[in-house]
């Protein structure tokens, strides 16, 4: 990386720390570019060059978001294995309470869009995921139902809990989604 990728590496790390520090204090939608110039240390110029304007960021930092869920779920394979699933359960819980951006949103007006956004992209996953396997097209489909319904009920778990300030420990959310995965869908889809 030169010096030039780097330092553009820095500020946009800084606007989005920035962004991520004030939204536990302040509804995102609420959050000015002189917010965050003021905050990150970067100059307005600065700020432009990366981003045309806060709704940009906002775009952005939503597809960071899903990004990094997504590369949390590429590390994670279906098992009737207790603690695997735990752990990927609770990096999931982890991720979501260490995310101000992500809690936030999620009961935001702009939540709704942020869903339709991850669940089309959550789809194409499945899609991707129910190719690479070897059962018949009817099992497929099967299949794709079932991680639907797993990711519609993370989905649902995570929204309550932080509608509840993540008040109930997150190894308590993840025993909760383990156990739900573990009895409710992964017999189905091991069949």
């Amino acid at each position: 990386m030169n010096e030039l990728d780097e330092r553009y590496s820095t500020a946009e790390e800084a606007i989005i720390g920035a962004f991520f520090a004030m939204c536990k204090d302040k509804a995102f939608e609420k959050i000015t570019v002189a917010d965050i110039v003021n905050k990150s240390g970067v100059v307005r110029s600065t700020f432009y060059n990366h981003y045309e304007n806060i709704p940009s960021l906002i775009e952005a930092v939503e597809d960071k978001t899903i990004s990094d869920i997504f590369s949390i779920m590429e590390g994670f394979h279906a098992k009737d294995d207790s603690q695997l699933c735990h752990s990927f359960f609770q990096a999931i819980c982890d991720y979501t309470k260490n995310n101000p951006f992500l809690t936030s949103l999620l009961h935001s007006p702009r939540g709704g869009s942020f869903l339709e956004k991850i669940i089309l992209m959550f789809h194409k996953y499945v899609a991707k995921v129910s190719e690479d396997i070897s059962i018949d097209i009817k099992n497929k489909q099967q299949y794709a139902f079932y991680i639907a319904a797993i990711i519609g009920t993370n989905l649902g778990v995570l929204h309550k809990w932080t509608a509840e300030d993540c008040s109930t420990s997150s190894e308590e959310v993840a025993d909760i989604l383990t156990t739900v995965f573990l009895k409710g869908v992964l017999p189905y889809i091991n069949n």
